[in-house]
C-alpha cells in the first residue's frame, strides 16, 4: 500500500503544468462506460447522465444469487472556468437475495458521491496542424503526437446513507460515514476515430474498505451518430478483487442528447456478476457563453473612449504645430 500512495503522490507532483479545456459542440457523456473523461462540460454547463442496468450475481462456493436493478444518475455542472466541473454521483440498487429456501429483498445506496474534476494538460490547445501543401505523404505519416494524452484529476469523497447490504466484507466491519477518492484521468485520440480514456483511482482511502481501481476505455466513432467501445475495470481491495468487461453503443440524437446500451460480465465466480443496462445523457447549455472576437466595424465603450482622447490629443498637438 505505501508504494501505491507514493505512485499517487508521484502524480499529483506532475500536476503543475495548467493550460486549458474547451466546450465541445456534441455532448460529451462518461456514458456507456465507467470510466471519467479528461474533459469537462464547459462553464455554466449543466449535464445529467441516468441509466437503469439490470444485476445478475450468484456466487458459486456460498451458493446464493441475486437479481434486480440498479438505477445510477449522475450530475455534472461547470463552473469558475471551462476546465473545471463539480460531479454528483449517485447507484441505488433493489433486489432480492436467494439461498436455498431463504430470500431477501435488499435495497440501498451503492454510491453517494460528490467531487470536482480540473482539466490539468490539453495537448491540443493552441496547437494547429498545417497540412503539408507539398507532400501527400508528410500529411498522411504517423503523428506521435496523438501519444500525448489530455490530463486531469479529480478528488472527491463517498458518503453512506444508512446501512448498506452491498459489500462484500464481513458483518462485523462497518464502512464509515465518509471518505476521501482520488482519480488520475489521461485521455487519447487516435485519429479522427478511436480515443482512449485511463482512470487510475485511489478509493475509500483511510478505510478498511481502500481499493486501488483502473479503467481502460476504447471508444470508436462508425459515423455522425454511432459509437462503440469495450472496457475493461480492476478492483484491487483487501475484501474484493475482480475485473470486469464492458462492451456498448451509443447513439446521438442531437448535438445536446444521447441515449446508449451497455453489457458487462466479470471474469469470477465468487461471486459472478452480469450486467446489463440502458440509459441518456442529456445537456443543458442555454446558459453558455462563448467568448467572441468582435467584428470588424464593432467597438466596445472602452475602446470609443480610449479612440475619442487619442483624437482629442492628436487634435491638440495639431494645433499647437500651426
Amino acid at each position: 500500500m505505501k508504494s501505491i500512495q507514493a505512485l499517487f503522490i508521484l502524480i499529483f507532483g506532475i500536476t503543475s503544468q495548467i493550460s486549458f479545456g474547451q466546450f465541445t459542440d456534441e455532448i460529451n457523456s462518461n456514458r456507456p462506460g465507467k470510466s471519467m473523461m479528461a474533459f469537462a462540460v464547459g462553464k455554466k454547463i449543466i449535464q445529467t447522465e441516468a441509466g437503469v442496468t439490470y444485476v445478475s450475481e450468484d456466487h458459486n462456493l456460498l451458493g446464493y444469487e441475486a437479481k434486480g436493478f440498479m438505477g445510477e444518475l449522475a450530475l455534472r455542472y461547470g463552473v469558475w472556468k471551462e476546465e473545471l466541473e463539480v460531479i454528483a454521483e449517485i447507484q441505488y440498487q433493489n433486489d432480492k437475495l436467494t439461498s436455498g429456501a431463504f430470500e431477501e429483498k435488499r435495497s440501498g445506496f451503492k454510491q453517494l458521491t460528490l467531487g470536482a474534476k480540473y482539466l490539468i494538460y490539453d495537448p491540443f490547445k493552441n496547437y494547429e496542424e498545417k497540412p503539408n501543401l507539398y507532400s501527400w505523404k508528410a500529411n498522411k505519416k504517423f503523428k506521435w503526437r496523438q501519444f500525448i494524452p489530455a490530463f486531469a484529476m479529480y478528488a472527491g469523497a463517498n458518503f453512506a446513507v444508512g446501512e448498506t447490504p452491498f459489500n462484500y466484507a464481513p458483518a462485523t466491519i462497518e464502512e464509515p460515514s465518509f471518505s476521501p477518492k482520488v482519480t488520475a484521468i489521461a485521455q487519447n485520440h487516435f485519429g479522427g476515430r478511436w480515443v482512449l480514456v485511463t482512470n487510475l483511482t485511489y478509493d475509500k482511502i483511510g478505510t478498511d474498505f481502500a481499493s486501488i481501481n483502473y479503467i481502460l476505455t476504447l471508444t470508436r466513432g462508425f459515423n455522425a451518430q454511432w459509437s462503440g467501445f469495450i472496457e475493461n475495470q480492476g478492483y484491487m481491495g483487501d475484501y474484493y478483487s475482480d475485473g470486469v468487461f464492458r462492451i456498448g453503443a451509443a447513439f446521438l440524437f442531437d448535438k445536446h442528447m444521447q441515449v446508449d446500451a451497455s453489457i458487462g460480465k466479470n471474469i469470477k465466480d465468487t461471486p459472478g456478476l452480469l450486467n446489463a443496462g440502458i440509459g441518456f445523457s442529456w445537456r443543458f447549455a442555454d446558459q453558455y457563453q462563448e467568448v467572441q472576437i468582435a467584428k470588424p466595424g464593432t467597438e466596445s465603450k472602452t475602446d470609443k473612449k480610449m479612440k475619442k482622447k487619442g483624437e482629442k490629443e492628436a487634435k491638440k498637438r495639431k494645433d499647437a504645430v500651426e
